[in-house]
């Protein structure tokens, strides 16, 4: 592993172990247009990458045979077996692990997910890659982030979000994003949009910048306020700043073999 390489999961795991209580507090955001949009079925078997407190897990877990959740930050596994302790269901397992390789076979899934976990790796190209290596023939490889919409969108966007978040890396285009699907060998993606909205000083209470960036980040909000280079519709109502994330769902079959 390279310095940036280890200094960034160092980086990664600082946040999320912060983030982890806030994280599995949070609502879970349009779940039912992400499970059709991925088709689970009764005989999946799934893989959730970089699972979080496994708030997608547990509806994977509603339909799917079995879903394995793997993630970087063991706080956020911690958490996500608090939730399993509340639900009764035996067909969830958990891995505390890296993306890269991912510690399974080929083959392994029939479903291959993540979401809101692009923009945070250093090599995107890479990490598709073994999803697609993980995946059966014929199965899906489903992703679910945020993107950007034109070079200086993406520019102010990347730069606010990692004062936001030092572990953010870059979000992608629509098109980076399809590329990369291509170049894993996926076939056939379809996509589906929503907006992810947050009332801002709630996202910051759970967040964590460096020194002195809370500030910085207030104040390029209030800036956009109606002006939207940001691309985040940012709007006052009641009082507080509103904004929302603009998210894609593609899902992509690897080719060989027959769907699930």
């Amino acid at each position: 592993m390279t310095f940036a390489a280890d200094e960034h999961q160092r980086v990664i795991l600082e946040q999320f172990t912060r983030q982890a209580v806030p994280f599995s507090q949070m609502q879970n955001h349009s779940p039912e247009l992400i499970l059709q949009t991925a088709g689970v079925g009764p005989n999946d078997i799934v893989l959730d990458l970089a699972c979080g407190p496994g708030l997608m897990t547990w509806e994977f877990a509603a339909i799917a045979r079995h879903v394995t959740g793997i993630d970087l930050a063991p706080a956020m596994i911690a958490r996500a077996r608090v939730l399993q302790e509340s639900q009764d269901r035996t067909n969830v397992s958990w891995v505390v692990g890296d993306v890269l390789p991912l510690p399974f076979v080929d083959a392994s899934f029939s479903l291959v997910f993540t979401r809101y976990s692009v923009h945070h790796f250093l090599e995107p190209g890479a990490v598709f890659a073994e999803m697609a290596r993980v995946c059966s023939p014929g199965g899906r490889v489903v992703v679910v982030d945020v993107f950007t919409s034109s070079p200086e969108q993406a520019e102010l966007f990347n730069r606010m979000e990692k004062l936001r978040d030092p572990s953010h890396v870059r979000a992608l285009s629509l098109e980076e994003l399809l590329n990369l699907f291509r170049e894993a060998g996926l076939e056939e993606v379809k996509s589906q949009f929503y907006k992810h909205e947050f009332e801002f000083e709630q996202v910051l209470g759970g967040s964590f910048p460096n020194p002195g960036d809370v500030d910085r980040v207030r104040q390029v909000f209030l800036e956009d306020v109606g002006v939207n280079r940001l691309g985040l519709d940012i709007c006052r109502k009641d009082g507080q700043i509103h904004f929302a994330y603009p998210i894609v769902i593609l899902a992509g079959r690897k080719t060989g073999g027959s769907a699930s």
